[in-house]
């Protein structure tokens, strides 16, 4: 048999959080076991579908590196042979045209909750007259007169009451399938073998049950995971911040960060928090689900995401963080140069970082404008005899033709020893003139990274409003 699962968002905004990681769960379990991930679009409302959300959605899994199998299908493109299936439910005697005009559903619905039951139509069991022949109906699914059991992966055993469960509507009085119609028809065409979704889906799967056994279908296995909460222990919701994926991508988080904290957002290996794809489509079953409500934690999903900006490639991470390096500056006069240093100082910078804006923001001395605006630290610095001994060293630096970390090092250790000073009688007037007060690694590597020339032009600057 092969595994099929599948994503299946209603197109009526961006890609939730919760979304992204039902989506992550599906993929990992497909790819575990070799099979194949598939996206349906439950476009099925008209009026809040729209193209917009469908591209936002597609936009947010490819960003997430989440591919599916073949084209995306449309519920809404379905609807005849959902149309088709309820017939057939007809004809099964497992469901039935209802006449009931709303006002007369709605004095049945009050009825039914004063007895503290679900609502079951009367003409369940009454065949409609020529009278009825040109009247409004619609198509209602007979409720079953037994319990209903689900065997869930997560949830374990849960049973209903058959008195908690009305006669489902399956064609609206238009013709339109319900949800809970085109749900089933469709994973059941799909070949649809496991559904993982959240666990607010939970009563749908037994309703879809009562369907997949009316239709003589094979259920698929369920597993319904809890929701994602805040850090105060509510549901996930916009008073907690960023809620689409694109957010987080925005804020700088790289996509496998953010696919290795979604991981662990509900789901557990042992003890092991840090993984590549590979380890997690390996790890990855059903066993692993959580059955307690996860809660979103941007503080762990920062450390979890400065490891993967440490180990990724150091060409890729300067292409993903151009346009906040780019946005450092008002003009970047040499972009090729930028680009050079950045490249250079990548293997210290992204060990400093946990976003992609935290990395260009490690790297500003890269970038910074001349001549420097000093305040703070960096103006206190240069004062008294500090821009004086930045002219011997000057003399110093100039000599060194090696300019590489450890030869700059050495000569700078050398020269605080000649001057008879701590080097910090030193280091902090460089820094200050190096970097302009912007957060920078050590010197020698601040020096290394931009450049001889620069460092030397960057001490001159000093040096001049000095004399």
């Amino acid at each position: 048999m092969t595994i099929r699962t599948r994503f299946a968002p209603s197109p009526t905004g961006f890609l939730h959080i919760g979304g992204a990681r039902t989506a992550l769960f599906n993929w990992l379990f497909a790819k575990h076991h070799g099979g194949e991930f598939l996206l349906r679009i439950e476009d099925t409302d008209r009026k809040r579908s729209t193209q917009e959300a469908i591209d936002a959605i597609g936009e947010g899994l490819s960003w997430l590196g989440l591919d599916w199998t073949g084209e995306a299908i449309s519920q809404f493109a379905q609807a005849e042979r959902h149309v088709e299936v309820a017939n057939a439910l007809v004809e099964r005697g497992k469901a039935f045209r209802c006449y009931c005009t709303p006002e007369e559903v709605q004095e049945l619905r009050d009825q039914a909750f004063a007895d503290g039951r679900a609502l079951r139509s009367p003409w369940r069991d009454r065949d409609a007259g020529a009278d009825q022949a040109d009247k409004p109906f619609t198509v209602r699914f007979r409720a079953s007169d037994n319990d209903t059991v689900i065997e869930d992966e997560v949830q374990g055993t849960v049973k209903w009451a058959a008195k908690e469960f009305d006669d489902l509507i399956l064609l609206r009085s238009d013709g339109t399938p319900t949800y809970n119609l085109a749900v089933v028809v469709d994973d059941h065409d799909m070949g649809i073998t496991h559904i993982v979704r959240g666990d607010d889906h939970l009563v749908n799967a037994a309703r879809q049950g009562q369907i997949y056994d009316a239709m003589g279908w094979d259920r698929p296995v369920f597993a319904h995971i809890p929701l994602i909460h805040g850090d105060d222990g509510k549901k996930l919701s916009k008073r907690h911040g960023a809620l689409g994926a694109q957010d987080y991508r925005d804020m700088g988080y790289l996509p496998e960060g953010l696919r290795n904290y979604l991981l662990r957002l509900g789901w557990a290996h042992g003890d092991q928090e840090l993984f590549t794809d590979t380890e997690a489509i390996a790890a990855f079953d059903l066993g692993g689900l959580n059955k307690a409500p996860a809660r979103m934690d941007l503080s762990k999903l920062a450390h979890i995401n400065s490891h993967h900006i440490a180990h990724a490639d150091d060409a890729r991470l300067l292409e993903l963080s151009w346009s906040w390096i780019s946005g450092l500056e008002n003009r970047i006069a040499d972009e090729n140069t930028i680009k050079a240093r950045y490249l250079r100082a990548m293997p210290v910078l992204k060990t400093r970082a946990s976003t992609l804006d935290e990395l260009a923001q490690q790297g500003y001395f890269l970038i910074k404008s001349r001549p420097f605006e000093f305040s703070g630290k960096a103006a206190k610095a240069l004062k008294d005899d500090a821009r004086e001994r930045l002219n011997r060293l000057f003399i110093t630096l100039s000599d060194i033709t090696d300019w590489t970390e450890g030869v700059l090092s050495q000569a700078l250790q050398e020269f605080a020893d000649a001057e008879e000073v701590g080097f910090g009688k030193v280091g902090q007037p460089l820094r200050a003139a190096l970097t302009g007060g912007a957060p920078a690694p050590d010197l020698a590597q601040v020096m290394v990274f931009i450049g001889r020339d620069e460092a030397l032009d960057r001490i001159t600057d000093q040096m001049s409003q000095g004399s």
